[in-house]
């Protein structure tokens, strides 16, 4: 499909993203791929093919892209597909631009090397972003540091534990300056059609999404996870109030009868409330959101287990076990696939004080 001769792009000068430089037609923008092992395939595709189209329906090579990893030889992807890539770590132009592909284990799938050839490419002027879980990479090289970032929500936890310099959000994507990060999935479509957007202009942008079947365009100011009456599937103004004060109370939780006072209900009419609509106590429900937590911080961060059990309300690492196994049917040091090290023996575990205990 071509676009119609009006809205065709011609050479013209582009706005500016920030700092982010943006080639005139008669030059292609180039980006640069580095797919790290395990990458995800739906964020690296959803970010390639908008470009693909971009070409296509305007008739002419608006975009260039070369994929990249460490050592050039080809990567697979998390769900075992191999690809080929077309050169290993070298030179970028300064008008470049680096989007690192996460996926699976980022922290492992991040060398020295990798971290070393950011580092360089960005001081020579080079922009630089993260798709999906590659915001790590990025973070972890100091290039966002001072900077607005997102991240997958499974990934916010331990990102926010490890990068407290960067000021992280929960939109689908940001474009600060010369950095780029995205959320993962298919909010790489969302960020690449804003820049094509900026490069082109909006109807080119707009012809994408319809190649693509995508009918509704985000913008850095939505966030990434579904509403609560979404995702619980129950639409009722007053249980999803207390849910979101639990969920940014994690450290420190609330009691029941705070949490029922703060909508104007006694804390037993909070109680059927929530066995109504979700099956189980207000309690119970509050302690599976911290238990989450926990979990994504041991499988995320190198934490100890004393001070992940802090981080999620827990004053006692023994309580912390005895719940954590209810749940998840493992102790916290064995879901790293370890042992307690020395000086932190694996506690005694306590009765879990739940009344309906899991």
């Amino acid at each position: 499909m071509r676009l119609p001769a009006q809205i065709r792009t011609h050479a013209r000068p582009a706005p500016s993203h920030g700092t982010l430089r943006l080639p005139t037609a008669e030059k292609p923008r180039r980006f640069l791929f580095l797919l790290l092992d395990r990458f995800t395939m739906i964020a690296f595709a959803s970010a390639i093919e908008p470009l693909r189209l971009a070409n296509q329906v305007s008739g002419q090579k608006l975009y260039d892209w070369k994929l990249l990893s460490e050592d050039g030889h080809d990567v697979a992807c998390s769900n075992g597909t191999v690809m080929r890539v077309d050169a290993g770590l070298g030179a970028v132009g300064r008008d470049d631009t680096v989007l690192v592909c996460g996926g699976i284990d980022v922290a492992e799938s991040t060398s020295k090397a990798v971290l070393g050839w950011l580092r360089r490419e960005a001081r020579q002027g080079a922009a630089v972003g993260g798709l999906c879980t590659g915001a790590w990479s990025v973070a972890k090289a100091g290039l966002l540091d001072g900077r607005r970032a997102t991240i997958h929500w499974e990934n916010q936890d331990s990102f926010a534990e490890d990068f407290d310099e960067i000021q992280l959000t929960q939109s689908v994507f940001v474009i600060d300056g010369n950095r780029l990060t995205t959320a993962g999935g298919t909010a790489s479509i969302d960020l690449m059609l804003r820049l094509i957007a900026g490069d082109h202009g909006e109807a080119l942008a707009n012809t994408i999404a319809d190649q693509l079947i995508y009918n509704s365009i985000r913008t850095d100011r939505d966030t990434q996870r579904l509403s609560i009456p979404t995702r619980i599937g129950v639409r009722h103004p007053k249980l999803a109030q207390v849910i979101a004060r639990m969920e940014t109370h994690i450290e420190e939780p609330v009691s029941p009868a705070t949490l029922a006072e703060g909508v104007n209900m006694s804390t037993r009419q909070l109680e059927r409330l929530f066995r109504r609509y979700l099956g189980r106590s207000p309690k119970r429900y509050y302690m599976e959101i911290r238990l989450q937590k926990a979990r994504n911080l041991l499988m995320q961060t190198e934490m100890s287990v004393i001070n992940v059990a802090l981080a999620c309300g827990f004053a006692s690492p023994s309580h912390f076990s005895k719940c954590y196994r209810a749940q998840y049917h493992t102790t916290p040091y064995r879901e790293r696939g370890a042992s307690a090290p020395l000086g932190e023996p694996e506690p005694v575990a306590e009765a879990c004080d739940l009344p309906d205990e899991i």
